[in-house]
Order: structure tokens, then sequence, then C-alpha cells
């Protein structure tokens, strides 16, 4: 007797195409976690202690995001990829500058990164709607939600 996998309609090619989906998003996800610490390290200036204290519950948002995509590949039957190395090959964000200090450097350079992905992650909550998979793309939402937010946080310090 075949153990059932979670159907997503009548194409088994959706299951492949969410997967894709949601492993790109991780890849993303955790390098904006990455970048975020690495910003959240090194900052100097004025506004140091509030944005290093304001990075640190955006850095759990992420982790918290990651896991939740990473566990959906998995309830669809993929592989979660999530190792260094394939991170690095598979993100979509631009490399972050570790030659910074300034805080609004860093806070620069964060928005941008949080603006690229909050946008393909909103691209992702349709094709992952229309691919019949409901649930990836309310996974997708809450994340695009938090990106938004701490996007606005950050752009807060900078005007």
């Amino acid at each position: 007797m075949a153990i059932p996998s979670i159907s997503l309609g009548k194409d088994d090619n959706a299951r492949k195409v969410v997967i894709d989906i949601l492993n790109a998003r991780l890849a993303d996800a955790i390098d904006l976690a990455l970048i975020t610490k690495q910003a959240h390290w090194n900052l100097k200036g004025p506004d140091f202690i509030a944005v290093h204290e304001m990075l640190d519950p955006m850095r759990a948002a992420l982790d918290t995001h990651v896991d939740t995509i990473a566990e959906r590949v998995a309830q669809l039957d993929g592989i979660a990829l999530g190792t260094s190395q394939i991170i690095a090959k598979q993100t979509s964000l631009a490399a972050y500058p570790t030659d910074i200090r300034k805080t609004k450097d860093h806070l620069t350079e964060l928005a941008k990164r949080y603006a690229t992905l909050a946008n393909k992650v909103r691209e992702d909550i349709d094709a992952t709607d229309e691919a019949g998979d409901a649930d990836a793309a309310d996974i997708l939402t809450a994340l695009s939600r938090d990106l938004d937010k701490n996007l606005w946080f950050i752009k807060s310090h900078l005007e």
C-alpha cells in the first residue's frame, strides 16, 4: 500500500513548482537572516543601540519563517535545501558589503535586500496559489507581512 502524499490538484507538476519556489525563498530568507546578523554585529554610530536591538527580533522572525518554509517543502515530499553551500549559490540577494560600519550604511543596504525579498515573496504568493497550494501561499503571506513591517522599521530610521 502506497503512503498517501499531499495532493495539489490534478497536476503533480504543481508540487515540484511549489517546492522549487519555496526552496528559492528559503535560500533568500536564510541569506537575509545572515545579512541581518552581519549588520547587527558591525553597526557604529549615534543610533547604534536602537538599531542593534531592533535587528535581533528581525533575525528571530526570519529564522521562524525559514523553519516554516523548510517544513512545508518536507511536507510536500521535497528536500529543503539550506546548507551554506547551497545558499551561497542560490540566493537572489546581492552580496552584502562587509566593509561598512556606519549605521546609516547598514540600514541602506538592509533596506535594499528586505525590499528585494519582499517583492519576490509577493510574486510567489500568487504563483503558489495558482499551483494549488493555499498553505504555501499563506506561509509566504506571513513572511511578506513581516518583511514589509521590518522594511518600514528600517526605512523609518533612514528618514
